[in-house]
């Protein structure tokens, strides 16, 4: 059910509308699950276009986590094996072993060594020796299917990249306060204007999604930015069962 604070922000087609267009002017978004589970919001960017400010805001803001959310395929071009293989975690989040840079890092940890990774990582020739293990960026694998297969914002991050014509790989980091405590949605509407983000839900990604189709796999950014393709069907929307957890 749509919550009447996010109403500011537009109506469940037209919040993801805004933030697929903040997104390929290189800006960050906001996404929370339902109120009526964690009610938590993860704080999103395109890989393609992260910045060291970027990672900086999320290292600062946000839980210190950050995770590159990938697709299923780019996760094995990479060599990435699962990090357990036996996942009991309540949401099933599919975490792979951590990463770091091969090159051109130092100790990992700093906003620039990890914003070095991820781009290693996403870059779309990467291969496994681009890659070192353990490390300090988090990547997350996300259901074939997205947000259609599994409402997590592993999924939602990867979906709105790619919609955005931005590639498979997007990060996030969860929103937290000051204190330490998770932020909340009226905590995370505040931030998303003070920051002037653009705010979505997982759900309004899910009726996104059933409203224009599914996401053509090959999707990139083309030269001119604002002339982005709407992607084009590659399967029937209802062709995987859901399992629509709320978690990363």
């Amino acid at each position: 059910m749509d919550q009447p604070i996010l109403k500011q922000f537009g109506g469940p087609i037209s919040r993801v509308e805004k933030a697929l267009k903040s997104l390929r002017k290189g800006s960050g978004v906001l996404v929370t699950d339902n109120a009526d589970r964690e009610n938590e919001g993860d704080l999103i960017f395109s890989a393609k276009t992260l910045t060291n400010e970027h990672m900086a805001m999320l290292i600062r803001e946000c839980s210190g986590i950050v995770c590159l959310c990938m697709t299923e395929e780019k996760i094995n071009s990479l060599g990435l094996p699962m990090m357990v293989e036996n996942n009991t975690s309540a949401f099933n989040t599919a975490f792979t072993i951590s990463i770091e840079a091969a090159k051109g890092v130092t100790t990992g940890v700093s906003a620039a060594d990890r914003l070095t990774t991820v781009k290693a990582a996403a870059a779309p020739d990467a291969v496994p020796a681009d890659l070192a293990s353990p490390g300090h960026v988090f990547p997350l694998c996300a259901k074939p299917g997205g947000v259609l297969e599994r409402g997590g914002h592993t999924e939602a991050t990867v979906d709105l990249s790619r919609l955005a014509g931005l590639g498979p790989c997007g990060v996030l980091a969860e929103l937290t306060n000051a204190d330490g405590t998770m932020a909340k949605l009226h905590e995370i509407v505040a931030f998303a204007l003070k920051h002037q983000m653009a705010m979505c839900t997982v759900q309004d990604i899910i009726a996104y999604r059933e409203h224009i189709g599914d996401i053509h796999a090959e999707m990139v950014m083309p030269e001119d930015s604002s002339a982005v393709a709407k992607p084009t069907a590659m399967f029937p929307s209802g062709a995987f069962a859901s399992s629509r957890s709320d978690r990363p």
